[in-house]
């Protein structure tokens, strides 16, 4: 064996002993690899979009540089490695500098292995060599990374994300071994974001943390992380809890334990936890409360459809889009053009009440949408229930309202000419009627006078009658 040979293996097997498998792939069949190097990011790193400056996005990872190297048989003495440099988030110009800077690097070391000496220089140099900082600007797809103007200075200062390359040609001249990984017709930053938030979960599974609720320490893989607050809890705890608000139909509850936080749990924290039955009644439940929410959604009044409607604003007609039914969106009948909705007899009792607490305003709407007259026969009617139900009894033969003016408790009612009790309701016979007020067994007993002030010549002479 060569000594460039064996100084490949060893530089080969160093490496597999300091990174681990998602870092360092050697290769099977030849002498390489591939390295994938996650930039170290400064504490409250944020991206934005060119042209919005108003969002940010805080981020603790990004996307990992990729080297790709294969070592020719004469290196370390003579050649330098083969390699590719590729990248998610940088953009071809700035790996071209990266690649230009790694290229130096060999020769300032050419004759010994250089692999480790670019791996540090990309993990821990490479943002200060090209300048990136906070807050870091990603290009919307289809727009160029710089002003065609710009100068070769330009273009090299780092700090923007992956444009049209087109105008960068002729700005400077890109090295083939940069590879831009992604399309540059597509936007960046939900992959950049999608990326962030697995490498966050990643480090959480890995960490320990003290459950609220049963107060047992568990890994991060077996607890669940409210987004807002932060606030951690064991998976089993907050799969009993939300199991609970779903049966009982709380899923606007969903939020954290803790004693006055607001924060919610995101659904598909919610699908994780729960079976698929549950999830189903919470994600039914969940959008029926957000309709129920919107001014302009109703529900289609047939009780085999209940589609949710929308409504134009400034009209009563809704259409179902399912079964096509076009209803009154305010009685929920058949659609009535302009004609005014009917009310029911159960429904004028209630008239009254609603239209004396309403506001000028709700009284106008009121008689716009029943009718003066409707409006004012439930207010009779009303005051004519409260009346006949403070003064009278209905007969309890035929139902007829009876008013007792004076005399003793032997009622007869003017329609069906039945004997009945004032104070019980009960039928008296017609040979006998008095006979329920002198029986002892009676509960109206001796009760023929009770709550009648008369005289005793009038009781004697109605007991004669």
């Amino acid at each position: 064996m060569s000594e460039d040979q064996a100084a490949q293996k060893d530089e080969l097997l160093a490496l597999a002993s300091i990174y681990d498998e998602e870092e360092f792939h050697g290769a099977e069949s030849a002498q390489g690899g591939e390295i994938q190097l996650c930039l170290e990011l400064p504490p409250n790193f944020k991206l934005i979009v060119k042209g919005d400056k108003h969002t940010e996005y805080d981020v603790s990872f990004l996307p990992p540089l990729v080297l790709n190297f294969e070592l020719p048989a004469d290196y370390p003495s003579s050649s330098s490695p083969v390699y590719t440099l590729s990248s998610k988030w940088l953009s071809r110009d700035q790996m071209t500098s990266l690649c230009k800077r790694l290229d130096e690097l060999w020769g300032e070391n050419q004759g010994c292995v250089v692999l480790y000496t670019w791996i540090q220089f990309l993990k821990e140099e490479a943002f200060a060599f090209l300048d990136v900082k906070s807050p870091l600007e990603v290009v919307k797809a289809g727009k160029a990374l710089v002003d065609s103007k710009g100068s070769k200075a330009a273009v090299k200062r780092a700090g923007t994300i992956i444009g049209e390359e087109d105008k960068l040609e002729s700005l400077l001249e890109l090295d083939p071994r940069a590879v831009l990984v992604v399309d540059p017709r597509t936007h960046i930053l939900p992959q950049l974001l999608d990326f962030d938030e697995a490498q966050r979960q990643k480090v959480f599974d890995g960490k320990a943390f003290c459950c609220s609720i049963c107060f047992m320490e568990k890994l991060g893989s077996s607890c669940l992380c409210f987004k807002e607050c932060q606030h951690v809890y064991c998976k089993a705890c907050m799969t009993e809890y939300f199991g609970i608000q779903i049966r009982d139909g709380n899923v606007q509850c969903l939020n954290c334990p803790e004693p006055k936080c607001t924060s919610l749990a995101m659904p598909s924290q919610v699908k994780l936890l729960v079976g698929e039955e549950l999830f189903t009644r919470y994600d039914r439940l969940l959008l029926q409360s957000s309709l129920d929410l919107m001014a302009d959604v109703v529900y289609c009044p047939r009780q085999s459809c209940c589609q949710a409607v929308m409504v134009e604003q400034d009209t009563t007609m809704g259409i179902c889009p399912a079964c096509q039914y076009a209803f009154c969106t305010l009685c929920k009948r058949g659609y009535h053009g302009l004609s005014h909705c009917k009310v029911t007899a159960d429904e004028l009792q209630g008239l009254r009440d609603e239209y004396i607490s309403a506001s000028a305003e709700g009284k106008k709407f009121m008689e716009q949408r029943f009718g003066k007259r409707v409006i004012q026969r439930a207010v009779e009617e009303s005051f004519s229930r409260d009346w006949l139900y403070e003064n009278c009894k209905g007969c309890p033969r035929c139902g007829t309202n009876i008013q007792k003016v004076d005399g003793c408790n032997k009622m007869t009612c003017t329609s069906c000419k039945q004997y009945f009790c004032w104070l019980c309701l009960g039928q008296l016979t017609l040979v006998n009627p008095y006979s329920h007020f002198n029986n002892p067994s009676s509960p109206c007993y001796n009760q023929l006078f009770q709550g009648v002030d008369i005289d005793e010549d009038d009781a004697l002479s109605d007991e004669e009658d």
